[in-house]
């Protein structure tokens, strides 16, 4: 499989694997958006080039829109690999092309947000471990911070102190959404779970991260969505309106 680096040149033409429409789409506009004010950043976007969820995306660890202390290491944002391709060596293609990267460019080693268990939106962590990652740190409910270092000397990074339950200060009553553009999806479904929470009556309030110090300050690890109700974590997966009705409908009763 060829493999294909989205840069400033083929940004408008290549599409995103996340949200495959039109140039219009809320989702692509947001994603294209992000992606385009991080390139010189370093930012690599790296598809296969196949119609369909099959791409890496990692960034260093200086500029990595997540509240984590990895000086001189890669972050991996994302490595999706959807059923249609699983199987074939493709998540392994895509590690193995970022390792190579990262190593040229003299980074210390991959840092990567994952969890005690498979979870939507967050790496694999038995996949993880089969490719030589380890826990470098722990932040509540569930969250892991894993790493794979490039020389055993390596220091092992960790979560900042404001994801520490006892640090974190987040709005203590109603719901309180943390997001970003990282993830083309927030464009279409944000504005869909403020207005079911208008009609509901609940209370509500979104908070857009629009830059890498908002993302780096966040109280939660996972800053792509992080919904709280009366300061407490609720979840990390993006809901749907069903999802979310019945939530809102669980905790205001």
């Amino acid at each position: 499989m060829e493999l294909i680096r989205v840069t400033r040149d083929n940004l408008e033409t290549e599409h995103i694997c996340c949200a495959i429409s039109n140039n219009q789409d809320c989702q692509v506009l947001s994603k294209k958006a992000w992606l385009r004010d991080r390139l010189d950043e370093g930012l690599v976007f790296l598809k296969g080039n196949v119609r369909g969820k099959c791409f890496i995306e990692y960034i260093p660890a200086e500029y990595a829109w997540a509240p984590i202390e990895a000086a001189g290491y890669m972050m991996i944002d994302c490595l999706w690999v959807s059923g249609q391709f699983k199987g074939q060596g493709y998540s392994n293609l895509l590690l193995e092309e970022c390792i190579r990267d990262s190593k040229e460019k003299g980074k210390t080693g991959l840092v990567v947000l994952s969890a005690k268990k498979k979870l939507g939106y967050l790496s694999d962590p038995k996949y993880l471990r089969y490719k030589g990652f380890q826990t470098a740190d722990t932040a509540s409910p569930y969250f892991e911070l894993m790493f794979l270092p490039f020389e055993e000397s390596a220091a092992a990074p960790r979560f900042k102190s404001c994801v520490r339950e006892e640090e974190r200060r987040v709005p203590q009553t109603g719901f309180c959404l943390y997001y970003t553009s990282q993830c083309p999806f927030t464009a279409k479904y944000v504005p869909l779970m403020e207005r079911v929470a208008e009609q509901m009556g609940a209370p509500w309030r979104s908070i857009h991260m629009q830059t890498t110090e908002q993302a780096q300050n966040a109280p939660s690890p996972f800053t792509t969505f992080s919904l709280f109700y009366n300061g407490t974590f609720v979840t990390h997966e993006i809901l749907s309106e069903k999802k979310l009705e019945k939530l809102i409908g669980e905790k205001l009763q």
